[in-house]
């Protein structure tokens, strides 16, 4: 899908880095360095369920795109978790973890009518998740210069900053190009959520260290409400609930302090 080609490239980046810091350690002859605290840095490709706001897509398309025979919107399904995290061992084999970042995700069309008229119609979902949790790590494996452990955990979520977008700009159309009009519908809500996680944190003869790994995440906002007056979002009739839960990988460069 278009929006998860730069996953390529981080791949790329995260590939090279690692190289870099294992023919760094192999130079170093020292141990792996395993720090205490340290600020991790993460790029995480993700799916997005976007549940509720994909039906309101779905219903947009039927009854507005689509009968003037233009292609409506692509569902929302993927998007990018930016998340920076402050991570600390409160044990050998146990860190305790806490971070924020962001999850956003948008699906567009653009309309060119006529000379001069356009219609640009997009739709977009925005959560900023706070959490906090907890990593059980393994026994290391050494080789050299370099260690690797496996951890597992996971952790709490609080779902700040959610958004859910529809609008429509038109710019000089006339009563047979018009959609309906320039319009921007929002709808917004907290809501608390977990994660669960497990992955590989190779150490290096560095303060930089790397993490790869797989995450679920459960984000799920119920009954929204139209960020303009605060009443209760409605489509045909019902709540506007919000899915944001989804699975990634997690791609991480870690600084110790």
């Amino acid at each position: 899908m278009k929006r998860m080609r730069p996953v390529a490239l981080i791949v790329l980046v995260v590939l090279v880095v690692l190289v870099a810091l294992a023919s760094r350690a192999g130079d170093a002859h020292a141990a792996a360095e395993v720090h205490r605290l340290s600020l991790v840095l993460s790029a995480n490709p993700t799916s997005i369920t976007a549940g509720g706001f994909n039906d309101v897509l779905d219903l947009y398309n039927r009854r507005v795109i689509e009968p003037s025979g233009r292609e409506g919107l692509e569902r929302i399904s993927s998007g990018w978790w930016f998340d920076a995290e402050l991570r600390y061992f409160v044990r050998h084999n146990v860190t305790l973890n806490v971070g924020v970042g962001q999850i956003k995700a948008q699906t567009k069309r653009e309309f060119l009518p006529l000379i001069q008229q356009d219609i640009l119609i997009r739709g977009e979902v925005l959560s900023v998740p706070i959490h906090l949790g907890a990593d059980y790590y393994l026994q290391p494996y050494n080789q050299g210069d370099f260690q690797a452990r496996f951890f597992m955990g996971g952790g709490l979520l609080s779902l700040v900053g959610n958004k859910a977008q529809l609008q429509q700009t038109e710019v000089n159309t006339d009563p047979q190009t018009t959609l309906g009009g320039s319009f921007v519908q929002t709808a917004t809500r907290d809501a608390p959520g977990y994660y669960l996680e497990s992955g590989v944190h190779m150490f290096f003869a560095s303060r930089v260290s790397a993490m790869i790994g797989a995450f679920y995440r459960d984000a799920k906002i119920r009954d929204m409400l139209d960020r303009e007056t605060g009443v209760p979002v409605m489509v045909d009739g019902k709540p506007l609930d919000f899915d944001m839960s989804g699975i990634g990988a997690r791609m991480s460069l870690a600084i110790g302090f």
